[in-house]
């Protein structure tokens, strides 16, 4: 590592503690969205069929993927110090979001099976339209562009934990172990090789001659 490769702090860091209250609720809230359809009928809430852990089509593409989605976009948010990786995660979250809002309103285009109907009088199911597709949707995109917009955004907080990791790289650079040490031309060691063999061949003729 040459010792002016860490000249200025990296501006895609940041500090984890963007993503530390959005990320796990993202989290959270993709895997309701994911599970929910599955045992969700144990406690009366879900749309049919309502056996429980029944998959189906429609739930795998309208529930299950935008529910992984949410939730692995929510993962990168909490874990990452990475700017860019915040805002994949963050932009990930969001689409998911929006597929759980309108999935069901565009599936139709592409037949993605059908989602069942809401179980239970008129007012669960209003309930369960909010807590399973539209509700959940809006709730998803808005931590998520919450999320996107702390990520892009260089603050004080940002620029101190570059300062330090930058200076953890000076001190790394500048311990005695890690100081370069002037490489070894290969003509340089065929020179010395070389001279070495030609001081022991004279030594060996200087004893040869003073033995006889």
């Amino acid at each position: 590592m040459s010792r002016g490769s860490h000249a200025q702090p990296s501006r895609l860091h940041m500090s984890r503690r963007r993503g530390a209250i959005a990320g796990p609720l993202l989290v959270l809230l993709g895997a309701w969205g994911a599970l929910v359809p599955f045992f969700g009928h144990s406690f009366g809430y879900g749309y049919t069929p309502d056996n429980t852990w029944t998959w189906t089509a429609a739930r795998g593409w309208l529930e299950v993927l935008p529910g992984a989605g949410v939730a692995l976009g929510g993962l990168l948010l909490t874990v990452t110090a990475h700017r860019a990786v915040a805002l994949f995660g963050g932009w990930l979250a969001a689409a998911s979001g929006a597929w759980f809002a309108l999935g069901t309103v565009v599936s139709p285009w592409w037949n993605a099976g059908f989602i069942g109907v809401p179980s239970g009088d008129t007012t669960r199911a209003v309930w369960e339209q909010i807590g399973m597709f539209t509700g959940l949707g809006l709730v998803c995109v808005c931590l998520a562009g919450i999320a996107i917009g702390s990520a892009m955004v260089v603050g004080l907080r940002d620029v101190s934990s570059g300062r330090e990791q930058l200076n953890a790289y000076r001190r790394i650079e500048e311990a005695p172990a890690y100081r370069e040490q002037p490489a070894t031309h290969p003509a340089d060691t065929i020179d010395l090789n070389a001279a070495e063999r030609e001081r022991l061949s004279h030594a060996s003729t200087t004893t040869n001659e003073s033995g006889s």
